[in-house]
């Protein structure tokens, strides 16, 4: 059950690292891949830009803590000064106790029964989950897969407007925007093609340039091919005994043909085959004293 958030607003902190809300979520129904069932996150209260990091186990938290302290102080070039968490056991230990005293930082601990007063990190927990369990859906992956889910969903949190903060988390934690193009649907099948200067990827449509009479083929750069593929035609006839030869009746005309070109273009955009097919002009019959009957084959 979620408790209700007290009214009003706390003001952000006034600048990155001032104040760092954690919670620790888990265990998981289903273990990650790696052996994982817990994660925790850490989340900066004047940007609210989160890392989250997964656990084996609730007592890797302060290991955790000292992995994240080492980056962020490093990459920010401040010091954290308060760290914000409920009462649980593994930020009430002693070596971690003493480890924020040696290093001059405030624990806030949240009065027992009020995860209301730690409400920015269990709000940013519950919000990983609801998106874990969404992505997931979209996927035919073993649930095993979510901590890959969770990663994704906490830098998802990072890049999003938030209506706490002017700009985006990311943008206000590094200074300069997203690049968002790297962003694909989750469970999506297409494969990333790296950027090629003066190149595309496809064209819509494909010039013809294959020749429509007997004389463009014999002009063409490709003449000896479409010689073959005629003589081929041909053979092909003959040898299936496509007509009869017989006297042609006085005062009639017999019926033209052509010949129709065609190259066959493979998937790799090559010519594979040069066809040639010799055809009729069944347009020039006429109704009359010979033909008595039209019909398509």
């Amino acid at each position: 059950m979620t408790k209700k958030p007290f009214v009003g607003q706390s003001k952000l902190a006034n600048g990155l690292l001032d104040l760092i809300h954690t919670d620790v979520c888990g265990p998981l129904n289903t273990q990650a891949r790696g052996g994982f069932s817990y994660f925790i996150t850490f989340t900066d209260d004047h940007s609210r830009y989160g890392y989250v990091y997964l656990m084996r186990y609730k007592s890797e938290a302060f290991v955790r803590f000292k992995e994240f302290r080492l980056e962020v102080e490093n990459q920010t070039g401040r010091k954290i000064k308060t760290l914000r968490s409920d009462r649980g056991g593994e930020y009430l230990h002693g070596e971690f106790i003493d480890y924020l005293k040696k290093n001059g930082i405030v624990s806030q601990w949240t009065p027992p029964g009020t995860p209301q007063l730690n409400g920015v990190a269990e709000r940013r927990n519950r919000t990983l989950l609801d998106m874990i369990l969404s992505m997931m859906s979209f996927t035919e992956l073993p649930l095993s897969f979510w901590g890959y889910a969770l990663e994704t969903a906490a830098r998802l949190l990072n890049i999003a407007p938030s209506k706490t903060v002017a700009q985006t988390p990311y943008q206000i934690w590094h200074g300069k925007p997203a690049f968002l193009q790297v962003l694909e649907s989750v469970g999506s099948a297409r494969v990333p093609q790296p950027p090629e200067r003066y190149g595309f990827l496809g064209v819509t449509g494909q010039l013809d340039n294959d020749p429509k009479t007997y004389g463009e083929a014999m002009s063409d750069i490709d003449s000896g091919k479409w010689l073959e593929a005629m003589k081929s035609e041909m053979d092909s006839m003959i040898s299936n005994q496509v007509w009869t030869l017989v006297d042609r009746p006085k005062g009639v005309k017999p019926v033209g043909c052509k010949w129709v070109y065609k190259r066959k273009i493979g998937a790799d955009g090559e010519v594979t085959t040069f066809k040639a097919r010799l055809v009729a002009k069944g347009y020039t019959q006429r109704l009359g004293s010979i033909l008595r009957k039209l019909f398509r084959p």
